[in-house]
């Protein structure tokens, strides 16, 4: 399985910035849960899917990731949506890249779910903007969903690091 995420690692890589729910890239989803992928030989994986656009499973995973990643930018101060795009950009060096299309659709979920509030505003471009702004309920959430994700990547980067052999039945 190792094997399986290195390389679409290295495709990703390759491809250049991950879109969140725009490109449907196979990671996490392929290395995690599809048996006909960890099946198929290292060569032949893609990085994109049509079956994955309608997997609820796979949608609730993305948007959820999504969502945390949102937290934190707003976790900084209240921002618009541009400026929650362009910051996750930022801090990752280009390697996300969050679209209106998925954007706006996390936003007002957050709003919905009482993680976020959103007011009007005046942009630095002078334009009116909905600002958004985490709530307590907010802080909560994102502490307890960043935790479980710095505890599920150490045990990806340990299954990564291993050089130990699985013991096959």
């Amino acid at each position: 399985m190792a094997n399986i995420a290195l390389v679409h690692i290295r495709r990703y890589a390759q491809t250049g910035p991950l879109d969140i729910l725009w490109d449907r890239l196979l990671l996490p989803y392929a290395i995690l849960w599809d048996k006909r992928l960890l099946a198929a030989p290292a060569g032949s994986l893609s990085t994109r899917t049509n079956h994955m656009a309608s997997d609820e499973h796979t949608v609730e995973l993305l948007q959820g990731t999504l969502d945390v990643l949102v937290l934190k930018a707003l976790s900084w101060g209240p921002a618009h949506g541009y400026s929650v795009a362009r910051w996750l950009q930022d801090v990752t060096d280009d390697a996300l890249r969050v679209e209106e299309g998925s954007l706006y659709p996390a936003l007002h979920r957050l709003e919905k779910r009482g993680f976020a509030e959103a007011r009007w505003g005046v942009s630095e471009n002078n334009r009116k903007a909905k600002y958004y702004r985490i709530t307590a309920r907010g802080r909560q959430h994102l502490r307890q969903e960043a935790t479980s994700w710095s505890a599920f990547a150490v045990a990806v980067g340990k299954v990564l690091a291993s050089s130990k052999r699985p013991a096959l039945a």
